[in-house]
């Protein structure tokens, strides 16, 4: 029996225009009903999630990639960097020029340009790029401009005074070795092929799932979660029902127990119909 359900945003819940499609509410209006939690698991931080979400009376947020769990009225998961692995992050952006921002509970610093995309306009525009776009061209052509080569750029933000749950690092998919290497005490994953999202080590969305388990006395099992991305891999392995959506990358399909149709086609609600656990 499904006791709770998570939803991934980008390419999920939401469409191609960032909007809930009107089934995807009617579902979850439909599960809840019958008493099933449901909720994001997202690698967006709490800044901004109200303006995709709006629609939809949630009953918890896992976000951050499971680093920052929380409901209306209370946290469950507050996992942020230890601070020689903040500093060792901050330090590495600033020797290699990169654009990288830095998520704490309330705000979201850095890379001005990375800023930009996190627009809700901007993402917008992301789907008419080219599958391989060039990032690592971008990369280091914006990493040799002036602007961007200043000494101590990072060190100097005051969000680093607060606790940081996750960084957003402009990354083509070829450095992860290098990344690796470099930031040892971090996890790192990636909802799209533009950008590499970085957590502390052993973060992920099923840590944070399995938080509001022992929050709301559920078990795994008893979980659904959609995705379409890399970093849905592991919530969609470790719950009982995996759902990636018909527009999930095929790494994600292939670990999963259903393929629904598309965030464009009411995959959401076609898989909760497919599974009877919305009447």
């Amino acid at each position: 029996m499904i006791k709770a359900i998570f939803f991934d945003i980008d390419g999920t819940l939401v469409n191609r225009n960032t909007k809930v499609l009107a089934s995807t509410k009617q579902a979850i209006e439909k599960a809840q009903a019958q008493g099933i939690i449901c909720g994001v698991a997202t690698g967006r931080g709490p800044v901004h999630l109200s303006q995709q979400i709006d629609e939809l009376n949630l009953d918890v947020f896992v976000t951050y990639n499971g680093q920052l769990v929380y409901t209306k009225e209370e946290t469950i998961r507050a996992k942020s960097f230890a601070d020689d692995t903040l500093e060792q992050i901050v330090s590495f952006s600033d020797r290699y020029h990169r654009q990288i921002l830095f998520g704490s509970r309330d705000n979201v610093e850095g890379s001005s340009f990375m800023r930009f995309g996190q627009k809700k306009w901007a993402k917008k525009l992301v789907r008419f790029l080219p599958k391989y776009f060039p990032t690592r061209f971008v990369k280091d052509l914006i990493s040799r401009l002036s602007i961007h080569r200043k000494a101590q750029r990072y060190h100097g933000l005051s969000i680093l005074k607060e606790p940081i749950f996750q960084c957003v690092l402009l990354s083509p998919k070829s450095e992860l070795d290098f990344l690796s290497e470099h930031l040892p005490n971090c996890q790192l994953t990636r909802s799209n092929p533009y950008t590499l999202d970085i957590i502390p080590a052993g973060g992920s969305k099923i840590v944070g799932i399995q938080a509001c388990a022992e929050y709301f006395e559920f078990t795994l099992d008893e979980v659904m979660a959609f995705g379409d991305s890399w970093n849905d891999v592991e919530m969609l392995h470790g719950v009982g029902i995996g759902v990636a959506m018909g527009n999930a990358e095929d790494e994600v399909k292939q670990i999963s127990d259903y393929v629904t149709k598309t965030n464009e086609e009411d995959g959401i609600y076609h898989a909760l119909k497919h599974y009877d656990v919305i009447p």
